[in-house]
């Protein structure tokens, strides 16, 4: 079977973070006899085709360089709703990635279209289905879904596009919930992405009292909550923060208002073989996110044997099980956050067992062969009800 994939984060080069688990997902449904091709917009220094790690990938160019700026960067809809530059990049991109499809769709001939994202691979997937007569499938991985939820002009199109589908597939859960809840549709399958599961393992050495956080550095993703819960702590802790975003210059005031600056390593954004170590040595993970799709970071920190404290929030209930993998904290309850992270400090056992279960847990649910076989049998029968 052969599977044309639409999407607009993709690794640009072999170890490249964006996109990461559609690159672990393509490679690992090899194994079941189905061959992906990726079309992806371009990227500067990145050649407009090629391959990943045996994955074909065509990337099309959508506006002059210096407008190409939607992709790869995790704030399009940020940018889309506050400047008209990426509003205009956004109608070249829409048009320039059915083009680039169409194309490949001729010389690939694929059995099915995966749209990743209803918007905006989602919207071409349904012009290249219609014009293809071949099945769509369409992943929703949480910031579509929230785009859908916050602004109700752009639920026709929503509706239209899952209505299109013949296979509509969320990363968690939760989202499913929440889809079922903002249109009247059947239900979405729920099929998580794949974590590489060979990369996230154990390591020797585990830190006393050093804790964890990686992801944007924006407003969804919580960190201020956890900045907050540092000088509330009883135990004395260090805090490594991973990645970028809008707020650091905010986040950094914030820690040094709270008189905690010293306590805090801010790292930057990180390649994934540099993050492993710091996954495998902290004490515990933190992910204080609101509405998050899924939280693959909470999987990555479970494989390595690192509990994680998390909010009770969105697709990361999926992950942590409450005293079993990890423990989960009433959103926004910065205290309880803190009493969370003393805990583990003040009981280490704890926080081993946690850890040790978490993995187990992790295997079974995130390994790329289970998500392969879970997509290939999606594939398949998506294929059987569009011939029927």
């Amino acid at each position: 079977m052969k599977v044309l994939f639409l999407t607009h984060s993709f690794p640009r080069f072999s170890g490249d973070a964006p996109g990461s688990f559609l690159l672990r997902l393509a490679i690992a449904l090899r194994d079941e006899d189905v061959h992906v091709h990726v079309v992806a917009p371009a990227a500067e220094g990145v050649p407009t085709e090629g391959e990943i790690d045996g994955i074909s990938v065509q990337r099309f160019r959508y506006a002059p360089r210096r407008y190409e700026k939607l992709a790869y960067t995790g704030n399009m809809a940020r940018d889309v709703a506050t400047s008209w530059s990426a509003r205009f990049a956004l109608v070249g991109f829409l048009g320039s990635d059915f083009v680039r499809a169409v194309g490949v769709r001729r010389s690939f001939e694929p059995d099915v279209i995966h749209a990743h994202w209803w918007f905006p691979n989602g919207v071409v997937g349904t012009w290249l289905a219609s014009l293809s007569h071949k099945p769509l499938v369409t992943t929703l991985h949480g910031t579509d879904v929230r785009l859908a939820k916050k602004i109700g002009m752009s639920r026709p199109l929503f509706r239209h596009v899952l209505a299109q589908s013949a296979c509509v597939t969320t990363v968690s859960s939760w989202l499913s919930s929440e889809v079922s809840g903002l249109i009247s549709v059947k239900r979405p399958t729920v099929a998580p992405m794949p974590v590489a599961t060979e990369r996230f393992v154990p390591g020797l050495f585990r830190e006393k009292n050093r804790f964890l956080f990686a992801g944007r550095l924006n407003r969804q993703k919580g960190l201020e909550h956890l900045i907050r819960a540092l000088p509330l702590m009883k135990e004395q802790a260090l805090l490594d923060v991973v990645g970028a975003g809008p707020l650091e210059a905010n986040l950094r005031g914030l820690a040094s208002e709270l008189g905690v600056s010293d306590r805090i390593a801010w790292l930057g954004q990180l390649k994934q073989q540099d993050l492993v170590g710091l996954y495998q040595t902290a004490t515990a993970v933190v992910v204080p996110s609101i509405d998050e799709g899924l939280g693959l970071v909470a999987a990555e920190a479970l494989l390595c044997e690192t509990p994680v404290v998390a909010f009770n929030s969105g697709g990361l209930t999926d992950i942590v099980k409450h005293e079993r993998t990890g423990l989960l904290v009433s959103p926004g309850k910065v205290k309880d956050l803190a009493g969370a992270l003393d805990r583990l400090l003040q009981s280490p056992q704890l926080a081993a067992d946690l850890g040790k279960a978490g993995r187990i847990f992790a295997l079974s649910a995130f390994a790329p062969e289970s998500a392969a076989r879970q997509y290939s049998a999606i594939y398949q029968r998506a294929v059987g009800e569009h011939t029927a």
